[in-house]
């Protein structure tokens, strides 16, 4: 069976629709397999107007926008729920009770993949921090080797079950892969050939209600469907963590790699000691591949930090500007901050913003040393943050847009100093999402003069 005959006909609900693509991805690909598809999704026609333009030209689709609806969760093959769908959501509890398959665009592309083409390698990279700059290193590292590479899972406007055109045997898939989108992998139970685990830290407690074990355990599926043959990569933070959490034991190997080994030769364009045990995790899947090192090296050597991750954006009248939009939770802040640590004292940082029952008391220590005036976007975390920092020397205002705080951040610096957009918090009240504000931190960096 191929992947088109498999959907053909099939009456589907996809639960969530968004506006950064992935979704509008999936529902192309199901409406052209000929599928009977509903699409629910809690925002109104008018904020998914630009997803809805796109998907225009097809006529197999039903909206139901601003609601959902109970009916559409019965009588279906299958629904799919795009991540972050409420663990307790009453609609997919609907569908579970009418026995309707639930499923989810990862996970699904890999047991559909599985079932349908041998010979497939599928590397998996979860973490709280790092799993962007791991997946596209990995990523690019084979590239350079000359194998066919696909990318899926957690990047920003691709679907991964689209792949499913394009896959083909001896060919290699690597996944950036969230917590929401690893629940999947756990009802499914399967995980990727070769899994990388980057870091566990403290983030999304508002979605899992302040249980770091349940976040953990949507994170450990990852490996705890692997085969014998298979292999876990991690740093050894994060394996000590994985060995107190599985009582028992992996059935996979674990390979544990130290940053520290990473040949100091090597001319290294990613900032920061955090970003050697990142080129550490996805040296070693390479290896695992069978790429060769002289390909490796010159991968990593070409190798610059993406978008929104301590991302330089421009220097203007000697002062630097920094786009750290992706650091969400208050140790990815201090991490960017140690990364800077030669400019200590002379760091204006922007932050702050919607909480994610996250905790500041470390952030706050860090930050009184390290920066000398401060920037934050209105919200509850920006509340948690002065509460913990409590009196300060320096600067510091809350503001409710880009522009007036990054005027006060140009005012606050001089020559020699550095402007850090690095929020610690998430991103809704004051912008779209994390890349809308990271836009707009560029936007206005670059209109500087």
């Amino acid at each position: 069976m191929n992947y088109k005959d498999f959907f053909a006909g099939k009456k589907i609900t996809m639960i969530g629709l968004g506006i950064l693509g992935r979704g509008v991805n999936i529902a192309k690909f199901l409406a052209e397999c000929g599928t009977e598809l509903t699409i629910t999704d809690l925002k109104t026609k008018e904020q998914l107007a630009s997803s809805l333009k796109i998907l225009t030209p097809y006529k197999n689709i039903k909206y139901v926008l601003g609601r959902h609806n109970p009916v559409d969760f019965r009588d279906k093959d299958m629904v799919i729920k795009a991540a972050g769908v409420p663990l307790d959501s009453p609609y997919i509890s609907e569908a579970q009770k009418n026995n309707i398959p639930v499923e989810m665009d990862a996970s699904l592309f890999l047991k559909l993949l599985t079932t349908w083409t041998s010979d497939v390698q599928v590397v998996g990279i979860t973490g709280t921090r790092g799993k962007s700059t791991v997946t596209h290193l990995i990523y690019a590292i084979l590239k350079s080797a000359g194998l066919r590479v696909h990318l899926g899972g957690n990047v920003k406007g691709l679907a991964t079950l689209p792949l499913l055109k394009k896959v083909k045997p001896r060919d290699v898939v690597v996944m950036e892969l969230d917590s929401w989108q690893l629940q999947g992998f756990g009802d499914a139970k399967i995980s990727p050939n070769i899994a990388v685990f980057t870091t566990f830290l403290p983030d999304h407690l508002n979605y899992y209600n302040g249980d770091m074990d349940r976040y953990f355990s949507d994170k450990g599926n990852i490996y705890r469907w692997q085969k014998d043959e298979d292999c876990l990569i991690t740093g050894t933070k994060t394996a000590k963590l994985i060995k107190e959490k599985e009582k028992n034991g992996l059935k996979s190997r674990t390979i544990i790699v130290d940053g520290k080994n990473i040949p100091r030769i090597w001319k290294i364009k990613l900032l920061g000691e955090h970003n050697l045990e990142n080129i550490a995790l996805a040296v070693e899947a390479a290896r695992k591949l069978g790429v060769k090192e002289s390909t490796i090296k010159k991968s990593v050597d070409k190798f610059k930090s993406l978008p929104g991750r301590l991302e330089f954006i421009r220097e203007v009248k000697g002062v630097k500007f920094y786009n750290d939009t992706t650091a969400t939770t208050p140790e990815a802040v201090m991490a960017a901050l140690d990364s800077l640590k030669e400019s200590k004292g002379k760091i204006i940082l922007i932050g702050g913003g919607a909480d994610k029952n996250l905790e500041y008391a470390g952030y706050a220590k860090v930050v009184k040393k390290s920066v000398k005036a401060l920037a934050l976007f209105r919200g509850l975390a920006s509340n948690k943050i002065i509460s913990s920092l409590g009196k300060v020397k320096f600067p510091m205002e809350v503001f409710d847009n880009m522009k007036i705080a990054m005027k006060f951040a140009v005012a606050n610096a001089k020559k020699g100093d550095i402007v850090l957009f690095s929020p610690g918090a998430a991103s809704f009240g004051v912008f779209k999402n994390e890349f809308d504000r990271g836009g707009q931190f560029n936007k206005a960096a670059i209109k500087l003069i």
